[in-house]
């Protein structure tokens, strides 16, 4: 009898062309995404090289990385340095060698992980691959995704493989119900705070337990975004009768006979019932509240109703000297509760949680209230597609009468991208990344759930959500 296999063993092993020792496989990738930035640096490289794309059917060119989201846009607005000209050339790019583009006058355009599942482009059991290193946000719909560099991605584009190491498996498993007002966002919060900024060097994480197959595919993708942020290349959930559910009718999706078969080997992917991990990890969802981060890391994270630690308590010199930097970065004292810091700017954007179910969960905290006097607050949603979908709602309407800006869809003040709007300034915000300057020179980020953010919007402060629900 074939020996069990997990999930990651069983889509490495469909992909693998050839053995190159020592752990190392030349394996065939499905999808390539390019965006705007990265990827216009790989489209250039390819030109200059004089060769051709092998598969230009399997790549996707988006524009989200470095297009201005105020409204009313320009098709080369732009905040980032040379931004005009990554726009010009990523265009340049697609037009040249005949590839798909998502641009900004297309109604699929948006962050890449976020059209990437939404438009089917992306399926269980592929491997795809990006310029960014939030590729692994894909795996939520059960893909083996990861970031790469605009050489590797060069190396994609002209021969439609990839080297790559194979890393050990980890499965962490959430059992149990969550909380009410307990989101996808602060789960993986809460595992990076248990387990560590490096819990995940050398994995391959696989998220399991009754708690993950109870999210809906877009809590999965939340989950997935942040792998990369415990340092896990890799991080998916295995597909799942929800998963196929999200997949149904959407434009990549197979058709016909095609759907059928896909539906039948999706059906194969999730780890056997005996397989073996290198590593396990238990969190017992019962004990999950919502998280908030205190300082310039995704593992400097506390329960809303915690305070923020103090380096004293703390006896290894070298975490004692990282929490006194971060303490003095983020310019608050040990001791304080988080609760009721207050903040400068609300800001609800980015591949982590900017889909259609985030803006509704957000929405449902603002109806009715406004945002506190002398806070800015802004929302960016994650692509065209849910813009127009929340504006058919009405969701816009109810953001923009509490006191939100309402943008066109893009990557915007995640990272800084040339854009000082948010500098020095204490920020809460929905994003993946809390290190110093990611926001903007001195911005002080907060990373948290929509609900939280929604919530510490109308409080002027961080503010726990649970006790606005309606």
């Amino acid at each position: 009898m074939a020996m069990p296999r997990t999930f990651f063993e069983k889509v490495w092993a469909d992909h693998v062309i050839a053995d190159l020792g020592e752990g190392n496989h030349l394996l065939q990738i499905d999808r390539l995404f390019l965006h705007d930035m990265s990827g216009s640096v790989a489209l250039r490289q390819l030109e200059k090289s004089g060769r051709l794309p092998a598969q230009p059917d399997l790549v996707f060119t988006i524009v989200d990385h470095v297009i201005a989201t105020e409204p009313g846009r320009g098709p080369e607005q732009s905040h980032a340095k040379s931004g005009a000209a990554m726009l010009r050339a990523a265009r340049h790019g697609a037009a040249k060698f005949g590839l798909r583009i998502f641009d900004v006058d297309d109604p699929r355009q948006g962050i890449v992980h976020v059209v990437a599942p939404e438009t089917g482009a992306a399926l269980p059991g592929l491997t795809l691959v990006c310029g960014d290193s939030h590729t692994c946000t894909i795996g939520g719909i059960g893909a083996l995704t990861w970031g790469v560099g605009s050489t590797e991605g060069e190396h994609v584009l002209a021969t439609q493989t990839l080297a790559q190491t194979k890393p050990k498996a980890m499965r962490i498993n959430f059992d149990g119900t969550l909380p009410a007002g307990v989101h996808a966002k602060d789960m993986i919060l809460h595992l990076i705070g248990k387990v560590g900024a490096n819990g995940g060097i050398g994995y391959a994480v696989e998220f399991a337990g009754s708690a993950v197959r109870a999210l809906p595919v877009e809590g999965r993708l939340t989950m997935c975004n942040m792998a990369i942020e415990f340092s896990a290349k890799y991080g998916f959930v295995p597909p799942d009768d929800t998963t196929i559910d999200y997949l149904h009718g959407r434009e990549f999706s197979p058709k016909g006979k095609a759907w059928d078969q896909a539906v039948a080997y999706w059906r194969s992917l999730p780890s056997d019932p005996d397989a073996a991990f290198d590593r396990e990890e238990t969190i017992d969802c019962a004990q999950i509240r919502p998280h908030v981060t205190w300082g310039t890391s995704p593992q400097q994270v506390v329960a809303i109703d915690g305070m923020v630690p103090d380096p004293s308590t703390v006896t290894d010199p070298g975490a004692r000297g990282l929490m006194e930097r971060a303490l003095d970065y983020v310019r608050l004292t040990p001791g304080t509760p988080i609760a009721g810091v207050p903040i400068d700017v609300a800001y609800i954007g980015s591949c982590t949680n900017a889909r259609l179910s985030d803006l509704r969960v957000a929405a449902a905290i603002l109806k009715g209230r406004k945002v506190a006097p002398g806070v800015e607050a802004i929302c960016v949603p994650g692509s065209t597609a849910v813009k127009v979908a929340a504006e058919a709602e009405g969701i816009d309407r109810i953001f923009r009468e509490a006191g939100f800006e309402w943008h066109e869809s893009g990557c915007a003040m995640c990272g800084h991208m040339g854009n000082d709007r948010l500098a020095d300034r204490r920020v809460v915000s929905t994003t993946n990344r809390n290190f110093e300057g990611r926001q903007g020179p001195r911005t002080r980020t907060h990373l948290a759930s929509p609900a939280t953010v929604a919530a510490s919007a109308v409080a002027g402060a961080i503010a726990d959500a649970r006790r606005l629900a309606s």
